[in-house]
């Protein structure tokens, strides 16, 4: 049952001061937005009417079905006999490079080739067969024989950094002097944190559908993210200008960043297929192969150095970052960037010099993923405060609030950090709402009464720069079409992949016309409606087309005033729109219905259609310097959590979650309060269960993915939820410069997630003496956490030998510390 009022959520604000103008953040009394509604296709997804890429394709009469024919080396020179997939009944046509009329190449770096002279991971597709059903285009795959030279692979980062293979520009951000801050720091820990990769894992896999008509033009039906540059690499890779070639998204379901960049070749596929034939060809991934033929989130090595004083201030942190980024750049240039821009995470470090580098590895190209670089930076000073806390004998919730950025200071990459004051006060508040105190003293008290399962309680922030690192991708089109019985049509270049945009979007057009929620309709993304559209990606998408749609609103709405002005005895600027209804400021009784007005204006030859556009201003950054503000603000949350973990098995629970987030003010709560939990849970799967394993040995398969199938890569399921979830959204937090005031919330969810890694690292502790630094591997499944508590357990034996005293199981809160220099270098397990 959805409830009438939103749950925890402060009702919208008023006035308004900087940002871009205060007429953006403003909202009316009586808004659309705010209100908590349903998903716009809620009542589609829940009864499978809802329409997705593919369902377009087979509804088709005369579909042909594209099908690869795959790499079963790492790395090797291929040749290619065709011939046999003729044989194969119901074949219609082989692809490869020589049918390509002008780039081969499926990337915007010129580094990754449609159909590859050289294979360059296992799965790697060498040549596409077009059939009249998918089991002859499987089998006609099938049957094309491949002669491979195999060549010398690289399958691990580890192995990239030994041979120094490398790819792209390295960047490095510098503050102070992190080197000298060492020299003299009280306690300095030092380690290596691996962690490896998260397979997105969309419900609905890549697909693309691509019809040529009869004028020679090209409509290409594609799950993407980023439906302008699949345009572009369709139209370079047929030889054609980009006005012969329109890309419709309808809906996805799911994304996740994995369809930011990769869909474009599989669309140039299905259209140059399309061209070749005449006929409409599908093209979309099983499971084994999306799994396989992907990118995912991109594995980091960091080798890292932090210095404290001795009662736990950070001084200085230095850091070597190396993300695998597979066999070619895709996205991991600027992945590696915003992980460097979120190495601070929410704390001030003085002195910085942490370097990133993308190691070229024979694996599929790693790309965007929810968080994009961010929780991997924010991985690598939630690690290290993890690991130094114990040292410095602090609470890790003390140390780490106790370094929270205060107002004026700067990131290290030189931007203010604005609302600073917003991180302690999330902080206070979710200690509060989730009893931290008395919760703290039950799990010491649990533990000290249970030998072998352990509790652990943590709490960890998040603050998430918003905006695009690329300066130019921070803008957006909409397109508004009011009919003239006064029903209204939005387009914007923004893609719905279950997130909600257009649920929001509905909401934005709704509050800024003054109608009904149910007067709009979102129309499909189509880059014949709104052109030169950035990716729906880096949490931007409701920011960037929700200004759009706005603006192109009250476009329509200042024409509509001046009809209605004279009717309503008021100027133009008296107006008012309200529920459907148009008035003037006084409580007179005249008033006109939207529609009235509508077709009144129609009759008066008035414009009842407008292009938007926004723009995010004040935004800055100098990449080669890697200084700037590169965002237009940050959005600040903090979680608490509990786990139970069996000293046995190492198996745990998520007994408990609390969360405090900031989403300035809710465009849509509840669509908000979905992407926070969703997010959460997406964050624990990848830092506690989901595991990518490779072929790393010498035999026939090295760098095939082991993990190939839901029954291999471990999902969160319902069994993984947190017992009792709560979550509450920040009030009073409205964001000026913002469309109504409201901030992001896709990607910031996801690094609340720490919170149940750092409980894990408090449960492991708990086996083992005090003082004592846990190094957990991630993901810490089962087996990790089990080989994490026996080496606390080690570490306690070794304590009661030397002291003869067995160890407490728990450090005090605000235990003294004692000033010393100490290096920890951690087991490098992945």
């Amino acid at each position: 049952m959805i409830p009438t009022t939103p749950p925890n959520i402060a009702g919208a604000s008023s006035g308004a001061s900087g940002g871009v103008g205060p007429s953006l953040a403003d909202r009316p009394a009586d808004a659309v937005v705010g209100r908590v509604t349903p998903h716009e296709s809620a009542a589609l997804h829940v009864t499978g009417r809802a329409q997705y890429t593919d369902d377009l394709a087979v509804r088709t009469a005369g579909v042909l079905t594209a099908w690869p024919v795959q790499s079963t080396h790492a790395h090797a020179r291929v040749a290619l006999d065709v011939a046999p997939a003729y044989e194969v009944p119901g074949v219609v046509r082989v692809l490869t490079a020589d049918d390509v009329p002008s780039v081969n190449d499926a990337g915007v770096k010129h580094d990754e080739p449609l159909f590859p002279a050289e294979a360059m991971f296992h799965g790697h597709a060498l040549a596409w067969v077009l059939g009249e059903t998918p089991e002859a285009a499987r089998l006609g795959a099938a049957a094309v024989r491949v002669g491979a030279e195999p060549l010398p692979s690289i399958v691990t980062v580890r192995e990239a950094i030994d041979a120094g293979s490398f790819q792209g520009i390295p960047r490095t951000v510098v503050r102070g002097d992190a080197a000298g801050a060492l020299r003299t720091a009280e306690l300095v820990v030092e380690g290596v944190s691996e962690f490896g990769g998260q397979e997105h894992f969309y419900l609905e896999t890549h697909a693309s559908f691509a019809v040529r008509d009869g004028d020679g033009q090209y409509l290409v039906q594609c799950s993407t993210q980023h439906p302008s540059e699949t345009q572009e690499i369709v139209a370079h890779v047929l030889g054609i200008p980009s006005h012969e070639v329109t890309v419709q998204q309808l809906r996805m379901g799911g994304g996740f960043g994995g369809k930011e960049m990769q869909p474009h070749g599989f669309a140039a596929i299905a259209a140059l297929g399309a061209k070749l034939t005449g006929r409409p060809v599908r093209l979309r991934l099983d499971r084994t192969h999306d799994l396989t033929m992907t990118g995912k989130r991109h594995p980091f090595h960091i080798a890292w150095r932090a210095g404290f004083t001795g009662d736990g201030h950070l001084l200085a942190l230095e850091a070597t970052l190396t993300s695998d980024g597979g066999w070619s750049l895709d996205l991991s240039e600027p992945v590696m960037t915003r992980a460097l821009c979120h190495i601070d995470n929410a704390y001030w470090i003085p002195n910085v010099r942490a370097h990133g580098r993308v190691a070229k590895t024979n694996l599929p190209s790693n790309t965007a993923f929810r968080g994009f670089g961010g929780p991997q930076g924010v991985f690598l000073i939630e690690d290290v405060l993890g690991r130094a806390a114990p040292l410095l004998g602090i609470e890790p919730e003390r140390l780490r609030q106790q370094n929270f950025y205060r107002p004026g200071q700067t990131t290290p990459y030189g931007q203010l950090v604005k609302d600073a004051e917003r991180m302690p006060a999330i902080w206070s508040r979710l200690k509060d709402e989730c009893d931290h105190d008395a919760r703290r003293a039950e799990v010491e008290a649990f533990n000290r009464a249970h030998a072998e399962v352990k509790r652990g309680l943590a709490l960890t922030p998040i603050k998430f720069g918003i905006s695009f690192n690329f300066t130019a991708f921070n803008q957006a089109g909409a397109l508004v079409q009011v009919y003239k019985d006064g029903s209204v049509l939005v387009n914007h270049g923004g893609t719905e992949m279950g997130q909600g945009l257009h649920t929001k979007m509905l909401q934005v057009a709704a509050t800024a016309l003054g109608v009904e929620a149910h007067r709009v309709r979102l129309a499909p993304t189509r880059t014949d409606k709104v052109p030169n559209t950035s990716a729906t990606a880096a949490s931007s998408g409701a920011d960037l087309n929700g200004g759009a749609v706005k603006h192109a609103c009250e476009q329509i709405r200042d024409r509509l005033a001046e009809v209605a002005a004279p009717r309503l005895g008021v100027a133009p600027g008296e107006v008012r729109f309200s529920g459907g209804l148009v008035r003037g400021p006084a409580d007179d009784g005249l008033e006109l219905r939207f529609d009235e007005l509508v077709a009144a204006a129609y009759l008066e030859r008035v414009q009842l259609f407008a292009a938007g556009y926004y723009r995010t201003e004040g935004l800055e950054w100098d990449l080669d310097r890697m200084q700037g503000s590169p965002f237009k603000y940050f959005a600040y949350g903090a979680a608490a959590a509990e786990v139970e973990v069996d000293g046995f098995t190492g198996e745990y629970r998520l007994r408990r979650v609390d969360i405090v987030h900031d989403v300035g003010d809710s465009l849509s709560p509840l669509i908000d309060l979905g992407q926070i939990e969703g997010g959460y849970v997406q964050g624990v799967g990848w830092l506690t269960l989901e595991e990518l394993r490779w072929d790393t040995g010498d035999g026939p398969n090295r760098g095939r993915l082991l993990t190939q199938s839901a029954s291999t890569y471990k999902l969160p399921s319902f069994s993984e939820m947190p017992e009792v979830f709560n979550v509450h959204l920040f009030e009073n937090a409205r964001e000026d410069g913002a469309v109504y005031g409201s901030k992001a919330v896709g990607e910031p969810p996801l690094m609340l997630a720490f919170s149940a890694r750092e409980a894990l690292r408090a449960a492991v502790g708990a086996f083992g003496a005090p003082r004592r630094s846990v190094e957990l591997a991630s993901p810490a499944t089962p087996e990790a956490v089990f080989r994490a508590i026996e080496a606390a357990r080690a570490g306690a034996a070794e304590h009661a030998a030397v002291t003869g005293v067995a160890p407490e199981a728990s450090i005090e809160p605000d235990a003294p510390s004692t000033p010393r220099r100490e290096s920890v270098t951690a087991r490098r397990e992945v």
